[in-house]
């Protein structure tokens, strides 16, 4: 059986979160901890039934928690504005984002309400869409922002010519290059921030591998049964040799309310591979150590939603 990992968080009474793709998996778990923390958290959710009853399960756990939900789809670049308005809206500030919302493997190519190929324009460019809506209230908040890459992302590259994938698609190297572009955009978030005084920190974490719902069945995106990687890495888990959906949210934690607040750097589990284990602190990994390819990944970001950061 796995052994039982752990982190402390600090009291986050005051604190404001906002977690994308906290209806399930680990960023239930990441909301839920932070809940029992103190922190008041927003909870963007695609299907608003499924978020409403994540809430419900996370206050019967956390007696007194202050959560809210809202519509939210990353594969809408509307959607995202509109939630992004509402928020800003409210004119509270937000003082931790975790980017954690993410889909993997659809079986055939797809795409976004806006065109984009579906993985990237969902784990990456609709987490900079959202991170640029919430700017105002993150800056007010000096927020805390992490976003959550893959062990993927360990090798590969950006398809630079053809980042949406239009010709020869490779499903599993399009995954790939979201979850490295998710990690180069929180690490020149950090330096943005920093040349531009902003006062936001940003991370980026992984969690491992673990048994969440990434490679499950999903209807949604035309997979209508699980595939044979869910169910080896749910019986790998459950020996022990990869991590548990638990402590697959810890690195992210500890990046967003560790004792450390430095922006720029970079969590994972600490066991063998990179795959489970206790979270801390890890150099990145080759690809995602470029801060050209980061500058240049922000770029073409901004081209593709149509989105202008502050100098």
């Amino acid at each position: 059986m796995p052994r039982t990992i752990d982190i402390a968080l600090p009291d986050l009474t005051g604190t404001l979160a906002v977690v994308t793709g906290a209806s399930d998996g680990i960023g239930a778990v990441i909301a839920r901890r932070l809940a029992a923390a103190g922190a008041e958290l927003v909870m963007p959710v695609r299907n608003p039934a499924k978020g409403e009853r994540a809430a419900e399960q996370i206050r019967g756990r956390v007696p007194g928690a202050r959560i809210t939900t809202h519509p939210l789809d990353l594969a809408s670049l509307a959607s995202v504005a509109e939630f992004a308005g509402r928020v800003v809206a409210d004119g509270r500030p937000v003082h931790v984002l975790v980017n954690n919302a993410g889909l993997m493997n659809p079986p055939t190519r797809r795409t976004t309400q806006d065109g984009f190929e579906l993985q990237f324009g969902t784990n990456h460019l609709g987490h900079v869409a959202l991170t640029h809506g919430l700017l105002p209230v993150l800056r007010a908040g000096r927020a805390r922002v992490t976003s959550q890459t893959s062990v993927s992302a360990r090798r590969g590259t950006i398809n630079w010519d053809d980042p949406n994938w239009e010709r020869s698609y490779d499903v599993n190297r399009a995954y790939t290059q979201s979850k490295i572009a998710t990690a180069l955009f929180g690490r020149e978030l950090d330096a943005r921030s920093r040349a531009g005084g902003w006062g936001i920190t940003s991370t980026v974490a992984h969690p491992g591998v673990s048994p969440t719902n990434l490679l499950a069945a999903q209807p949604g995106i035309g997979r209508r049964r699980d595939t044979l990687g869910a169910r080896m890495v749910r019986l790998s888990s459950r020996i022990g040799l990869v991590g548990t959906v638990e402590s697959a949210a810890l690195p992210a934690l500890l990046a967003v309310t560790g004792p450390d607040g430095r922006g720029g750097r970079f969590f994972g589990p600490a066991g063998p591979g990179g795959v489970g284990g206790a979270p801390a602190e890890q150099e990145p990994w080759p690809p995602l150590r470029s801060a050209e390819d980061a500058a240049r990944l922000w770029e073409l970001s901004e081209g593709m939603v149509g989105l202008r950061f502050p100098a």
